[in-house]
């Protein structure tokens, strides 16, 4: 096996437009996330991630899919010195992270409920995360636990219209 993946699924009440939306605006990620990111989000595009005032940006740290609505993946962000201090990451968890094969996360939205009567879906979406990583890396440990409270923020901002405190 050549990578470790976490694989997480919640279903959300909105539409798969409020929630792409809230997966690629900078606002709203930063609500819920903390995170920014300032790209065009076509596929193969550059990718800067701006968390806790350090911005990363790296020819790696790309757009891998863009598929409105539908599917949006892109390569996981890079272990700059900067990050790690903005982050509290001392350097030697940072310089292990950075060893690691870049790993990738997949957002896949699946539109559920009935159909009406003029043929749309309800307005709640199957949102699936999947985060491939490098089998022998630390940042797997460190996603897992990271992402079902990000995603418990996406879900509450959405629903409620304010993120998890």
């Amino acid at each position: 096996m050549d990578s470790k993946t976490f694989v997480y699924t919640t279903y959300i009440r909105a539409s798969p437009e409020q929630l792409w939306q809230a997966l690629t605006d900078p606002a709203f990620t930063q609500r819920y996330w903390g995170v920014s990111f300032s790209t065009d989000w076509a596929a193969g595009s550059p990718m800067a991630w701006t968390e806790t005032g350090a911005t990363t940006e790296d020819p790696e740290q790309v757009v891998l899919a863009h598929e409105p609505h539908r599917r949006l993946a892109y390569t996981w962000h890079t272990f700059s010195p900067q990050w790690a201090e903005a982050n509290g990451i001392d350097e030697e968890l940072r310089a292990r992270l950075a060893s690691e094969r870049r790993s990738q996360v997949t957002f896949d939205l699946e539109p559920q409920g009935d159909r009406d009567d003029r043929g749309d879906r309800g307005d709640q979406v199957k949102l699936t995360v999947t985060h491939e990583f490098d089998p022998a890396g630390t940042l797997h440990s460190m996603c897992s636990q990271g992402w079902p409270p990000i995603l418990s923020s996406l879900k509450t901002l959405l629903e409620t219209g304010e993120p998890l405190g």
